[in-house]
């Protein structure tokens, strides 16, 4: 999983993002593909500035729908596709490059409460790995698809911190994440290692034909702190009205 090749893409990737990112004047131009980035984005139109995302008439809160019209209007995104990922209300909304939405699903997210990564976390053995530190840390991510060490297919969001987006895996039985995953309650999804889990037909029919072939942004909106003080939002966002229409619940 961690041989030449993976260190080889992720360099490829890296050029390519920096050197659209330098043409767009996106001031995060030069960081790492696979580092949390807090970016303002290239300069708008006064056309853009009225863009904003298309939720489809999914429900969507105040916060992921704030970060995703911002990704819309500040081109941030690059014009790859994306994923905001709300904590708080557990939720995955998968755009494509344009801001239409290409699906939303309930997920798993890690046990414990934080928007941190715990130093060296990626290289430690899962049983090693203390319920306190079992965060999904929050920030904006270069992603790709890629082999986990079974041979899965998994979305790479943060590959040094073995941080990535996944279909829902069996656990233990304890754990029960399919029926957590059923659940209405937010709450009930806070249970994995720090990886996001998705159902299995979410994932296939929408993640990763989202990002087969390319690569994108991934937007994982912090629980400690406002999601426009991580990402630079300077102005106030038309928020989506919510929606009773779940994408998720055609696909399980």
């Amino acid at each position: 999983m961690r041989g030449v090749s993976r260190w080889v893409l992720v360099v490829v990737l890296t050029g390519l993002w920096a050197f659209g990112a330098m043409a767009t004047g996106d001031p995060s131009a030069g960081h790492p593909a696979t580092s949390a980035q807090a970016s303002a984005g290239p300069q708008q139109s006064a056309g853009d500035s009225l863009r904003t995302a298309d939720f489809a008439g999914e429900t969507a809160s105040p916060d992921a729908a704030e970060v995703a019209n911002w990704v819309v209007r500040s081109a941030d995104n690059s014009n790859l596709p994306f994923i905001v990922i709300d904590k708080v209300h557990a939720r995955v909304y998968v755009f494509n490059a344009d801001g239409r939405l290409r699906g939303a699903t309930p997920a798993l997210m890690g046990l414990a409460i934080g928007d941190h990564t715990v130093p060296g976390i990626g290289q430690r053995k899962l049983s090693s790995i203390k319920p306190e530190e079992r965060t999904t840390p929050a920030g904006r991510f270069m992603a790709s698809l890629d082999r986990d060490i079974h041979g899965v297919e998994v979305l790479w969001v943060d590959y040094d911190s073995a941080l990535s987006l996944h279909r829902v895996v069996p656990g233990t039985p304890k754990e029960r994440r399919a029926q957590r995953l059923a659940s209405s309650s937010a709450a009930d999804k806070r249970i994995t290692f720090g990886c996001i889990n998705v159902p299995v037909r979410f994932y296939e029919q929408v993640v990763s034909p989202a990002f087969k072939g390319t690569y994108g942004v991934v937007y994982v909106l912090p629980e400690t702190r406002p999601a426009r003080d991580m990402f630079g939002i300077q102005a106030v966002l038309t928020p989506v009205r919510a929606s009773t229409n779940e994408t998720a619940a055609a696909l399980r």
